[in-house]
């Protein structure tokens, strides 16, 4: 699994739109198309920002270019974390949360598809339910939502459309 390091990786995929939500994370994920073109069928389930005709928006390309991988390594998810200060304010606390992040993710690489997966932390965890910035208890309730939230994300999607609602009576074809 390849990590996110630069802030225009990080704005890119979080631009992607938000897959899943928990209460304390949201996952943001950007779809990335293979060099050699194809979409690969996970992608092709997640990804709804082509034009029909099958070709890449512009601003897709430009996104694109920000997660070159170079040939001899494998295409795999990317996975950035993202814990500000406002949710998490001592640095042991935002470092605990980002290993159990890139954790989480490890554990469900083989199931993401290949792309950009920003997991962020969207609000602040009780400090009087976890008085320790590291306690074993904050790590468990972490890892406990964070599996909750790729679970989620990895699910198949529903490709069946629902069925029509029937005309009302009297009403001409």
């Amino acid at each position: 699994m390849h990590r996110l390091k630069t802030r225009p990786q990080f704005q890119a995929a979080m631009a992607g739109g938000t897959v899943s939500r928990t209460p304390h994370f949201a996952l943001h994920r950007l779809g990335l198309v293979p060099p050699d073109g194809e979409t690969p069928k996970a992608q092709a389930e997640t990804s709804t920002s082509t034009d029909g005709s099958g070709s890449v928006p512009q601003e897709q390309h430009a996104a694109q270019a920000l997660f070159v991988v170079p040939a001899h390594e494998n295409a795999g998810p990317w996975l950035g974390a993202m814990v500000p200060k406002r949710w998490a304010r001592r640095a042991v606390t935002r470092n605990t949360i980002k290993r159990q992040i890139y954790v989480a993710g490890a554990d469900f690489e083989s199931q993401l598809p290949v792309a950009a997966h920003v997991v962020r932390l969207r609000s602040t965890f009780d400090r009087k339910q976890f008085p320790s910035a590291t306690s074993d208890a904050l790590k468990a309730a972490v890892r406990e939502e964070l599996k909750q939230l790729f679970s989620y994300a990895v699910r198949p999607q529903k490709t069946s459309k629902a069925p029509k609602a029937p005309k009302p009576p009297g009403e001409n074809p």
